[in-house]
């Protein structure tokens, strides 16, 4: 594979490409929400949203049980967690740790991946 940049959006973007390639017939959306937009655009498509916290990725293919799959994609080397298991102190991750929670008690598979190796092993699991 080529140059893989790590930055959030890079690897959302390599994943995208990466599932179109791979399972071409598998719906899915990915969010906008880590692409820097001028104020007012990023206004706009706050307000289309249900709230802070939604995933990046989800995918509209019920396998395994689960009603689709939905990934909170971080840049690799992206700490979110102390040793411990516990999240770090950060508004914004608690904020998505949440809608994870929700989204997996309403059926769904929803987690976070921590790099484009991780989130990809963790789509083709659920595909495969």
């Amino acid at each position: 594979m080529a140059y893989l940049k790590k930055d959030e959006f890079s690897e959302q973007k390599i994943l995208c490409q990466y599932i179109s390639l791979q399972y071409p017939n598998v719906i899915f959306v990915s969010d906008m929400s880590g692409i820097k937009l001028p104020i007012g655009l990023a206004t706009k498509i706050k307000d289309l949203k249900c709230g802070r916290g939604v995933p990046d990725l989800f995918i509209y293919e019920p396998k395994k049980g689960y009603f689709g799959l939905a990934i909170e994609l971080k840049a690799t080397g992206v700490l979110i967690e102390k040793q411990d298991g516990e999240f770090l102190k950060d508004t914004h991750v608690e904020e998505q740790a949440e809608m994870l929670l929700r989204l997996n008690e309403k059926g769904y598979l929803a987690m976070f991946c921590i790099g484009f190796d991780y989130a990809k092993l963790v789509i083709d699991k659920y595909l495969r």
